[in-house]
């Protein structure tokens, strides 16, 4: 049987659902992630090594924890969402989606036909090797289609992307807002976030789930406060570079005081 995704049906009831994003593109490092007990995890393969034999090792990894495993594709591209689907990913979130069109067609990719154009394979991992005969009924309940804004052409055309059929949540991704915007490497500047809270505020207001990515715990939790449905709030990468530096400027401090 198609798993449910506790992930989707929480955010579909407003649910504050909390997440790390995944770069380290191993099983070993997700394993270690796992067992802190985050409502999601994000497998990125837009920057990162991530490959989709990676991301495979990946997702054995989070369907033995309590966490949901979501996967982010180098691009809109409906043979990469096939195959990631054909291995049983619960989720994707679709980078760079400026209009509604490009919406539409990422949730087609993740649709059998009529409604789609996803390919059917009938041995694949999802479906157990063939063994779950309820997979092509259910699996369309059960799998997140979450899109990422992250231009101003987007941001401008964010009620129509939205309003899509089949989109599961609007992802805003700060990065690159920022840096079209002339703050580029400041993901956290006043204007970035001017610009976008007003957005998410109005999509919240008609009860369309929301999330984003930031590193600042306190602003993380002021988003969720705020009725962000879903937040990543650090990478397994960015927190083992803040813990080696920290680890390492503690030890010279205690040395120097000595």
């Amino acid at each position: 049987m198609v798993a449910p995704n506790p992930f989707l049906t929480a955010i579909r009831a407003g649910q504050a659902q909390i997440g790390i994003w995944l770069s380290m593109a191993t099983a070993q490092s997700t394993e270690i992630v796992s067992h802190s007990g985050f409502d999601w995890a994000l497998i990125d393969m837009e920057h990162s090594p991530n490959d989709l034999s990676s991301v495979k090792d990946q997702l054995r990894v989070l369907e033995s924890a309590a966490t949901t495993a979501l996967v982010r594709p180098d691009w809109n591209d409906p043979v990469k969402v096939k195959r990631l689907l054909d291995m049983g990913a619960p989720g994707l979130l679709f980078p760079m989606v400026n209009s509604a069109e490009e919406a539409a067609a990422a949730v087609a990719a993740t649709r059998f036909a009529p409604r789609g154009i996803r390919g059917v394979g009938s041995t694949t991992r999802a479906t157990a090797y063939g063994r779950d005969k309820s997979y092509f009924a259910e699996v369309e309940k059960q799998t997140a289609a979450l899109v990422q804004v992250e231009t101003l052409q987007a941001l401008d055309n964010i009620d129509e992307i939205a309003a899509v059929g089949g989109v599961d949540g609007v992802f805003f991704g700060p990065a690159d807002i920022a840096a079209e915007m002339g703050h580029l490497g400041q993901a956290m500047h006043d204007d970035v976030w001017a610009k976008i809270l007003p957005l998410a505020m109005r999509l919240i207001s008609k009860r369309i789930p929301v999330g984003t990515v930031v590193s600042d715990v306190t602003f993380a939790r002021r988003l969720l406060s705020a009725g962000f449905t879903f937040v990543a709030c650090g990478s397994d990468t960015g927190l083992l570079a803040q813990a080696a530096d920290q680890r390492l400027a503690d030890l010279k401090a205690q040395t120097t005081g000595t």
